[in-house]
Protein backbone atom coordinates (compact mmCIF):
# COMPACT_ATOMS: atom_id res chain seq x y z
CA UNK A 1 0.00 0.00 0.00
CA UNK A 2 2.69 2.40 0.79
CA UNK A 3 4.88 1.58 -2.04
CA UNK A 4 1.88 2.37 -4.44
CA UNK A 5 1.31 6.02 -2.46
CA UNK A 6 5.19 6.97 -3.15
CA UNK A 7 4.72 7.64 -6.66
CA UNK A 8 1.48 9.63 -6.46
CA UNK A 9 2.81 11.41 -3.76
CA UNK A 10 5.82 12.79 -5.55
CA UNK A 11 3.84 13.66 -8.63
CA UNK A 12 1.21 15.80 -6.31
CA UNK A 13 4.48 17.39 -4.47
CA UNK A 14 5.90 17.85 -8.17
CA UNK A 15 2.44 19.75 -9.36
CA UNK A 16 1.91 21.61 -6.46
CA UNK A 17 6.01 23.27 -6.90
CA UNK A 18 5.36 23.85 -10.22
CA UNK A 19 2.19 25.47 -9.44
CA UNK A 20 3.51 27.71 -6.79
CA UNK A 21 6.88 28.54 -8.61
CA UNK A 22 4.68 29.98 -11.94
CA UNK A 23 2.27 31.84 -9.75
CA UNK A 24 5.36 33.20 -8.08
CA UNK A 25 7.04 34.38 -11.36
CA UNK A 26 8.71 37.85 -11.70
CA UNK A 27 5.59 39.33 -14.00
CA UNK A 28 3.22 37.92 -11.33
CA UNK A 29 4.77 39.46 -8.37
CA UNK A 30 5.18 42.98 -10.44
CA UNK A 31 1.88 43.08 -10.68
CA UNK A 32 0.45 41.91 -6.87
CA UNK A 33 -0.32 44.56 -5.25
CA UNK A 34 1.73 45.35 -1.72
CA UNK A 35 0.02 44.46 1.50
CA UNK A 36 -1.51 47.61 3.52
CA UNK A 37 -1.15 45.95 6.47
CA UNK A 38 2.60 45.34 6.36
CA UNK A 39 4.71 47.85 8.39
CA UNK A 40 3.51 51.38 8.43
CA UNK A 41 0.50 52.45 6.96
CA UNK A 42 0.18 54.29 3.86
CA UNK A 43 -1.75 57.41 5.47
CA UNK A 44 1.08 58.13 8.28
CA UNK A 45 4.42 57.84 5.66
CA UNK A 46 5.43 60.95 5.48
CA UNK A 47 4.39 62.99 2.49
CA UNK A 48 7.85 65.04 1.65
CA UNK A 49 10.07 63.68 -0.83
CA UNK A 50 13.37 61.69 0.36
CA UNK A 51 16.03 64.25 1.80
CA UNK A 52 19.73 62.77 2.75
CA UNK A 53 20.04 66.18 4.87
CA UNK A 54 16.57 67.27 5.86
CA UNK A 55 18.34 69.07 8.96
CA UNK A 56 20.10 72.09 6.52
CA UNK A 57 17.95 74.53 5.95
CA UNK A 58 14.84 72.59 7.42
CA UNK A 59 12.51 75.41 8.14
CA UNK A 60 12.25 76.73 4.77
CA UNK A 61 11.98 73.51 3.38
CA UNK A 62 9.09 71.60 6.10
CA UNK A 63 7.58 75.02 7.44
CA UNK A 64 4.16 73.63 9.12
CA UNK A 65 4.17 70.46 11.06
CA UNK A 66 2.33 67.42 9.56
CA UNK A 67 0.66 66.32 12.40
CA UNK A 68 -1.02 69.93 13.67
CA UNK A 69 -0.26 72.27 10.99
CA UNK A 70 1.89 74.99 13.44
CA UNK A 71 4.09 77.23 11.84
CA UNK A 72 7.90 75.53 12.49
CA UNK A 73 9.38 79.18 12.24
CA UNK A 74 7.31 80.66 15.17
CA UNK A 75 8.00 77.65 17.30
CA UNK A 76 11.69 77.38 16.16
CA UNK A 77 13.02 76.79 19.95
CA UNK A 78 10.68 73.49 20.30
CA UNK A 79 10.53 71.97 16.72
CA UNK A 80 12.31 68.35 16.09
CA UNK A 81 12.98 66.36 12.91
CA UNK A 82 13.03 63.10 12.44
CA UNK A 83 14.92 61.48 9.63
CA UNK A 84 13.95 58.27 9.00
CA UNK A 85 16.70 55.63 7.00
CA UNK A 86 14.91 55.74 3.74
CA UNK A 87 15.73 59.50 3.80
CA UNK A 88 12.05 60.31 4.49
CA UNK A 89 11.35 62.92 7.19
CA UNK A 90 9.21 64.18 9.90
CA UNK A 91 9.60 67.78 10.80
CA UNK A 92 7.45 68.91 13.87
CA UNK A 93 6.94 72.39 16.09
CA UNK A 94 7.89 70.28 18.92
CA UNK A 95 8.60 67.04 20.42
CA UNK A 96 5.10 66.23 21.44
CA UNK A 97 4.24 65.91 17.34
CA UNK A 98 7.99 64.04 17.15
CA UNK A 99 6.81 61.07 19.57
CA UNK A 100 3.69 60.58 17.28
CA UNK A 101 5.41 60.36 14.20
CA UNK A 102 8.09 58.05 15.88
CA UNK A 103 4.65 56.06 17.47
CA UNK A 104 2.84 55.99 13.65
CA UNK A 105 6.18 54.85 11.98
CA UNK A 106 7.02 51.82 13.91
CA UNK A 107 8.84 49.95 10.85
CA UNK A 108 10.85 52.72 9.75
CA UNK A 109 13.61 52.83 11.65
CA UNK A 110 15.01 56.15 12.54
CA UNK A 111 18.34 57.49 10.89
CA UNK A 112 19.17 60.39 13.49
CA UNK A 113 16.41 62.91 15.29
CA UNK A 114 17.00 66.82 15.63
CA UNK A 115 16.48 68.87 18.21
CA UNK A 116 16.30 72.59 18.55
CA UNK A 117 18.94 73.88 20.84
CA UNK A 118 17.12 76.04 23.12
CA UNK A 119 20.48 77.43 24.67
CA UNK A 120 21.44 79.11 21.40
CA UNK A 121 20.99 82.98 21.34
CA UNK A 122 20.54 82.66 17.56
CA UNK A 123 17.11 82.69 15.73
CA UNK A 124 16.07 80.77 14.77
CA UNK A 125 17.66 78.26 16.86
CA UNK A 126 19.80 75.71 15.56
CA UNK A 127 19.24 71.73 15.59
CA UNK A 128 21.62 69.42 17.57
CA UNK A 129 21.31 66.02 17.08
CA UNK A 130 19.15 64.68 20.17
CA UNK A 131 22.04 61.68 21.19
CA UNK A 132 23.74 65.19 22.13
CA UNK A 133 21.67 67.15 23.51
CA UNK A 134 20.04 66.80 27.72
CA UNK A 135 16.30 67.68 28.07
CA UNK A 136 15.00 70.14 30.83
CA UNK A 137 11.57 68.20 31.83
CA UNK A 138 8.95 69.50 33.63
CA UNK A 139 10.19 73.11 33.96
CA UNK A 140 8.26 76.35 34.65
CA UNK A 141 9.46 77.33 31.17
CA UNK A 142 6.35 76.96 28.88
CA UNK A 143 5.56 74.10 26.65
CA UNK A 144 4.62 73.60 23.37
CA UNK A 145 1.72 70.96 22.58
CA UNK A 146 2.12 69.89 25.79
CA UNK A 147 1.28 70.99 29.92
CA UNK A 148 4.95 69.97 30.71
CA UNK A 149 7.55 71.49 28.54
CA UNK A 150 10.77 69.16 27.31
CA UNK A 151 13.25 71.51 26.08
CA UNK A 152 16.61 70.44 24.50
CA UNK A 153 20.28 72.24 25.00
CA UNK A 154 23.13 71.13 23.44
CA UNK A 155 25.35 72.73 26.00
CA UNK A 156 24.56 70.47 29.80
CA UNK A 157 25.63 73.38 31.20
CA UNK A 158 23.23 76.01 29.63
CA UNK A 159 20.37 73.05 30.74
CA UNK A 160 21.62 72.72 34.27
CA UNK A 161 21.64 76.47 33.97
CA UNK A 162 18.04 76.59 33.26
CA UNK A 163 17.13 74.10 36.25
CA UNK A 164 18.74 76.22 38.40
CA UNK A 165 16.09 79.18 37.65
CA UNK A 166 13.20 77.71 36.15
CA UNK A 167 13.35 73.82 38.12
CA UNK A 168 12.67 70.96 36.59
CA UNK A 169 14.74 67.52 36.06
CA UNK A 170 17.65 66.77 33.57
CA UNK A 171 17.44 63.73 31.32
CA UNK A 172 18.61 62.33 27.86
CA UNK A 173 16.11 61.95 25.09
CA UNK A 174 14.78 58.97 26.11
CA UNK A 175 13.88 59.84 28.83
CA UNK A 176 12.23 63.07 27.22
CA UNK A 177 10.45 60.61 25.32
CA UNK A 178 8.93 58.78 27.55
CA UNK A 179 7.54 61.89 29.31
CA UNK A 180 6.15 63.08 26.28
CA UNK A 181 3.95 59.32 25.49
CA UNK A 182 2.76 59.66 29.47
CA UNK A 183 1.34 63.01 29.18
CA UNK A 184 -0.12 61.96 25.48
CA UNK A 185 -3.53 61.65 26.93
CA UNK A 186 -3.35 64.60 28.97
CA UNK A 187 -1.67 66.95 26.28
CA UNK A 188 -4.26 65.60 23.52
CA UNK A 189 -7.24 66.41 25.82
CA UNK A 190 -5.77 70.09 26.27
CA UNK A 191 -5.04 70.66 22.79
CA UNK A 192 -8.27 69.40 21.68
CA UNK A 193 -10.68 71.58 24.26
CA UNK A 194 -7.90 74.89 22.94
CA UNK A 195 -9.02 74.13 19.17
CA UNK A 196 -12.94 73.67 20.22
CA UNK A 197 -12.73 77.13 22.10
CA UNK A 198 -11.48 78.98 19.21
CA UNK A 199 -13.77 77.72 16.58
CA UNK A 200 -16.53 79.50 17.90
CA UNK A 201 -14.60 82.72 18.25
CA UNK A 202 -13.52 82.23 14.85
CA UNK A 203 -17.49 81.38 13.80
CA UNK A 204 -18.43 84.79 15.05
CA UNK A 205 -15.87 86.90 13.65
CA UNK A 206 -15.63 84.80 10.19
Amino acid sequence: MTDTLQPQRRQVLRLLAATSAAALSAPALAAAPSCTTDGTPLQFTPKTAPDAHPQQNDIAKYPKCPYCGMDRQQFHHSRHLVHYQDDLADSTCSLHCAALSLALNLDRGPKAIYAADFGAATDPKPLVNVDEATYLIGSKLPGVMTKESKIAFAAKTAAEAAKAEHGGNLGDFAAALQAAYQSLASDTLMIRKKRSEKKPHSATHG
